[in-house]
């Protein structure tokens, strides 16, 4: 079986998740901000092994941590879009020198491009690359229906998206900072988010969870 824990964490309320698979005791992250204590709780109170660190995009509120988690955890793997790596390195792009006043210059294990699937902690999970609040936000999904197993559904919730500040609740992502892209982040949502099943439940980077068939429905950027 599988779970997800969630907190809130960082200078600017960032909701870092981490995604469990109970039989293997292994887990991968997803964005990390503020606290590594806070961010590895659970995975050193339940003795998991985290695997991976997916980051919605670049900017230093998803992965000011990832260098502190790297020395708990030498052999973790961090992994972007392959359109955000040039921000995560450069601190006036990834906004870490312009809001903290400390430069943060992180370099990706590896990058994902755009309808890629990566198999991690026994789960398939497509990257959707959503152009608009950076270059190269990816968004992480998990069907339901890929990752079904012999006896049950791994998903208790069914299928879930990780969209950092793409799709919000009843709200979409800025699109002033470097790369952003108004326009783009509205159709790129409707065109490549709202395709998917309307079960899916939306967890963002910032504030409540939502699901896909809410916003089609009721979000006042589309509607």
């Amino acid at each position: 079986m599988y779970r997800i824990e969630g907190v809130v964490t960082g200078m600017v309320a960032t909701n870092c998740y981490t995604f469990i698979n109970e039989e293997t005791k292994e887990a991968i992250f997803i964005d990390v901000s503020g606290n590594v204590d806070t961010l590895t709780r659970v995975v050193k109170n339940e003795n998991l092994t985290p695997k991976a660190i997916l980051l919605t995009h670049a900017h230093f509120d998803h992965m000011d941590a990832v260098e502190g988690i790297r020395k708990e955890y030498p052999d973790i793997e961090v992994i972007i879009g392959e359109n955000d790596a040039p921000l995560l390195e450069d601190p006036m792009s990834n906004l870490s020198l312009a809001f903290t006043g400390t430069p943060i210059s992180i370099k990706a294990d590896k990058t994902v491009s755009d309808g890629e699937e990566i198999s991690l902690i026994g789960l398939t999970i497509k990257c959707i690359e959503v152009p608009g609040h950076t270059a190269g936000g990816m968004c992480y999904f998990i069907d339901q229906q890929t990752n079904k197993g012999d006896n049950e559904d791994v998903l208790t919730k069914g299928n879930v998206l990780f969209d950092g500040d793409t799709l919000f609740h009843a709200s979409i992502g800025r699109s002033d900072f470097p790369t952003g892209d108004g326009d783009a982040l509205i159709n790129n949502i409707r065109e490549k988010l709202f395709i998917l099943p309307e079960d899916t439940l939306v967890l963002p980077g910032h504030e409540s969870q939502t699901s896909i068939k809410w916003e089609k429905n009721n979000n006042p950027y589309f509607n």
